[in-house]
């Protein structure tokens, strides 16, 4: 299998900051964006830099990759360690520091999204040991309630906005029966919220009640916009003549394209303010908003006509930019 390097994709060392990782993604998205960039090979390289930042955000999957290089989907996957990593031992603690392979111990959650990790304390990583810490066995008439269990939902921004519902898939590690739950995402959802689906963690032992399962949302990243809060940001290219006279332009939401109009004598950095367009705020029943920031955008290159005029507006104006 090809070794992709995405630390060297995204420009960034190995013992870079999840802080360095997504500004260093953020000012290359913007560069090679098809919509910006026109360059044949931009699309391809826009790929790139969302594949790399996909596995990297990400402090599991990051994990993984560090360990398995371009095998690690294969290791998420299947929960078992990829061709040539089978020796290595894992220990999961709570046996006396007894080592195990990846195997029945840790089935349920590698199976399920793979590299999820569990909540809970001691005990909570082997399936029906619910409140037994690392104790063996099962004593005659023991009900025992399961784990609790934790997993990554990747959402896009529209259902973090919207809400709606979305349908994962379950396996069981020993029957290998499969089972499909709803899962409602709600409206105005912020990345690192969990959302709880009771009964349906860790199995009990003797009959007992399951654990619950928690699914952590991660939203995916959106190259149009940038959520802070409660409110989406986004940026609206003007011509030097609309910052100076002003005008009206098109401005992305994610209702559809909004006609806005450009203050005139506008410097880069302004903002345009489109009321309730980001996501809902808990508690009030108000959204957030989506805040447009002007960037002025000068032709690469000028016709001789472009050059005239410009070098006559250069020679009549008194403003001074640097003043």
């Amino acid at each position: 299998m090809e070794y992709k390097d995405y630390y060297a994709t995204l420009g960034v060392k190995k013992d870079a900051s999840q802080d360095d990782i997504q500004k260093a993604y953020r000012k290359l998205a913007r560069k090679f964006h098809p919509d910006v960039n026109k360059a044949p090979e931009a699309e391809v390289k826009f790929k790139e830099i969302g594949e790399a930042y996909e596995v990297l955000k990400d402090e599991d999957k990051r994990q993984k990759y560090d360990q398995y290089g371009s095998a690690w989907k294969r290791a998420q996957q299947t929960g078992a360690p990829p061709p040539g990593w089978e020796g290595i031992n894992f220990d999961f603690g709570g046996m006396g520091g007894q080592g195990f392979g990846g195997g029945e111990f840790s089935s349920f959650f590698d199976m399920l999204f793979g590299g999820a990790r569990r909540a809970g304390g001691a005990g909570a990583g082997f399936p029906g040991f619910g409140g037994m810490g690392g104790m063996g066995g099962n004593p005659a008439g023991f009900r025992g309630t399961g784990g609790d269990s934790e997993a990554t939902l990747s959402i896009s921004l529209e259902e973090a906005v919207r809400g709606g519902k979305r349908e994962i898939t379950l396996s069981d590690p020993n029957t290998g029966q499969r089972r499909t739950l709803s899962v409602k995402i709600p409206e105005g959802v912020r990345a690192g919220q969990r959302i709880r689906l009771a009964g349906q963690g860790q199995p009990g032992m003797g009959g007992g009640a399951a654990g619950d399962l928690y699914l952590k949302i991660e939203i995916e990243p959106d190259p149009r916009f940038r959520v802070e809060g409660s409110d989406l940001h986004t940026s609206v290219a003007v011509s030097p003549w609309e910052a100076a006279l002003g005008g009206d332009a098109e401005v992305q939401t994610l209702d559809g394209p909004v006609r806005v109009k450009i203050p005139a004598g506008s410097s880069s950095g302004r903002k345009i303010r489109l009321r309730g367009r980001g996501l809902s705020q808990a508690g009030n029943g108000t959204k957030g908003d989506l805040l447009a920031e002007i960037r002025i955008m000068v032709p690469e290159q000028l016709s001789e006509r472009e050059r005239e005029l410009f070098q006559q507006l250069a020679e009549a104006s008194s403003f001074r930019a640097r003043a």
